[in-house]
């Protein structure tokens, strides 16, 4: 596991769509990768052995695989924003999964147009 970060930058809260976040999906190397966790979008570049095309994660690139990402899952129906179904134990992996990025990618932007189940927080 890689380790915490000190050099990351102050966070950035640039709007995205899930629609536009598809365009950072690896596929285009002359753009950056983006994985969004609940709502927040981070730049995974740096990790495109792990993040870029056909590596072992790219299935969350480009979009908010926050429900896979609670359920440790891998399957691309999995890999969707809408988490306001999974159990409290896969929250908190979820909630796991949302501290580790934060402390080693940095913060690009927010979704602004996730499912209306899970665009409150203070609901979860």
């Amino acid at each position: 596991m890689q380790p915490p970060r000190d050099d990351l930058d102050s966070p950035k809260d640039d709007p995205f769509t899930l629609d536009q976040l598809k365009q950072f999906d690896g596929s285009d190397s002359s753009k950056p990768i983006y994985v969004s966790i609940k709502g927040t979008v981070f730049d995974v570049t740096r990790k495109s052995d792990v993040y870029g095309p056909g590596k072992s994660y790219n299935i969350f690139a480009g979009k908010d695989g926050s429900k896979g990402l609670g359920m440790s899952s891998l399957k691309p129906e999995d890999a969707i924003p809408d988490y306001s179904n999974l159990p409290e134990n896969e929250k908190n992996v979820l909630d796991d999964w949302y501290l580790f990025f934060q402390k080693r990618y940095n913060i690009v932007g927010r979704i602004t147009d996730m499912p209306t189940s899970v665009s409150n927080p203070a609901n979860l």
